[in-house]
């Protein structure tokens, strides 16, 4: 038997590697586009919801559904890499699609924005407990060496649903009206996510144990204080605000999701007031997320090869300059423009992150870190809702975007000064070695 594999009980072998576990990657791709499905049926047609049929004009209390889903999913993820750990990745994913069961019949039936609320915790508990086990059991999987590759295909595979949820939510409230038909998705997306995890997914839990008793330590030494198992709290500490790499990709993940956060509550009702036809605004709602999804294809693999860190500094850089032309444009093609550019660079962030805490973090707490990294990112949306809503009712929209503008390219020089590279090849010698000669 291989260094590489183990017995795992009923005739399997536990084995590293993105080859080895093809069936089960892909069916985990599957799911988590079935995630971002669930995500999607709101992008277009909630907020245009909130303005015509319950009549919110207030920018802050129209954007309270996403500050809502924003602190739901965030406190969630810290608890589901700490379930995981404890209970295995298999329990946790079921029990985020039985909580997503409801989320679409509420958005149909809710009699008041109260009940919009209320749907959007259970979304946001949902998001949180579905797509950061897919995470987690897909770097499970996969091993060190194709880590990058395995968060751009699980986070292409969940963007992509939701760009084209998002189209097809627009399309169909254009022709039948925002409730309830944009909505029966999200039922087919909830029964089909909860069928596929509880019957065909399987725990990962070992592949992580045996990536642990075969771990090897960086030769510069990088990450020897952070080996073998942490506490809950030195986890938490390490990866908000100590270890520079770590702390770096989480305040980053918070800003990436805080413009997020913006142009989801936020842009629909700056095009409508342009103008735009609902048809129109579910394109531009999906442009961005479409684009983000696929480039993520090549982002995740690009930085396997080329390293992290210019790739996270620089696509928040060029998140940063989209919100501005956002911000200054006023016609179909220029925001179509931004929006591609938007996309381009949350792409070249949003699976890097993920690469990068996976890089640093020892997988004994592993699956915490990353809870405690989408902790922080997912944070974003309740501050970007909660911001974005504020600056709008006091300066306008376009404030609202150069504000959020402005914080992301601070981001990005953060992670240019801060973080140091995390992407470290065992083949590739060390910055000492090439200084030696």
């Amino acid at each position: 038997m291989s260094a590489g594999t183990r017995p795992a009980g009923a005739g399997r072998r536990i084995e590293l590697g993105l080859r080895h576990n093809a069936a089960q990657f892909t069916l985990l791709v599957v799911v988590n586009a079935l995630v971002g499905g669930m995500l999607g049926q709101e992008r277009t047609v909630l907020p245009l919801l909130g303005q015509e049929e319950f009549g919110i004009t207030a920018y802050t209390a129209g954007l309270s559904f996403i500050l809502a889903f924003g602190i739901a999913k965030a406190a969630t993820n810290y608890f589901a890499g700490t379930w995981s750990d404890r209970f295995g990745r298999k329990p946790v994913l079921v029990a985020g699609w039985l909580v997503a069961v409801p989320v679409p019949f509420m958005l149909i039936w809710a009699p008041s924005w109260t009940w919009i609320i209320v749907a959007n915790v259970l979304l946001g508990i949902s998001q949180g407990l579905t797509w950061s086990t897919t995470v987690v059991m897909k770097i499970d999987l996969v091993g060190p060496a194709r880590r990058g590759l395995a968060m751009g295909l699980n986070e292409a595979a969940g963007y992509a649903a939701v760009a084209g949820t998002a189209l097809a939510t627009g399309y169909v409230a254009e022709s039948y009206g925002l409730r309830p038909e944009p909505f029966f998705l999200g039922i087919a997306f909830a029964a089909l996510g909860l069928g596929l995890s509880t019957l065909g997914v399987r725990e990962t839990r070992d592949h992580a144990r045996l990536e642990a008793t075969g771990h090897v330590t960086r030769a510069d030494g990088r990450h020897d204080h952070l080996h073998g198992d942490l506490t809950d709290g030195q986890v938490f500490v390490q990866t908000s605000f100590k270890e520079p790499a770590l702390s770096s990709a989480s305040q980053a993940g918070l800003v990436n999701n805080l413009n997020d956060g913006l142009a989801w509550g936020l842009f629909p009702i700056l095009f409508a007031g342009a103008g735009l036809s609902v048809g129109r605004i579910g394109i531009l709602a999906a442009l961005y997320p479409a684009v983000w999804g696929v480039g993520q294809l090549v982002t995740g693999a690009l930085s396997d090869r080329w390293g992290r860190k210019w790739l996270i500094a620089s696509g928040m850089c060029l998140q940063a300059l989209a919100l501005g032309l956002i911000a200054l444009a006023g016609s179909f093609t220029l925001w179509a423009v931004a929006a591609a550019l938007l996309g381009a660079g949350t792409a070249m962030v949003y699976p890097t992150l993920l690469a990068s805490i996976g890089d640093v973090a020892h997988p004994a707490w592993r699956a915490r870190a990353v809870g405690v990294y989408r902790l922080w990112r997912d944070g974003g949306f309740a501050v970007g809702a909660l911001l974005a809503g504020l600056v709008a009712d006091a300066l306008g929209v376009a404030a609202a975007v150069w504000t959020v503008a402005a914080l992301t390219a601070v981001s990005g020089l953060v992670v240019a000064v801060r973080m140091y590279e995390t992407h470290h090849r065992p083949d590739a010698p060390t910055t000492e070695e090439m200084t030696n000669g």
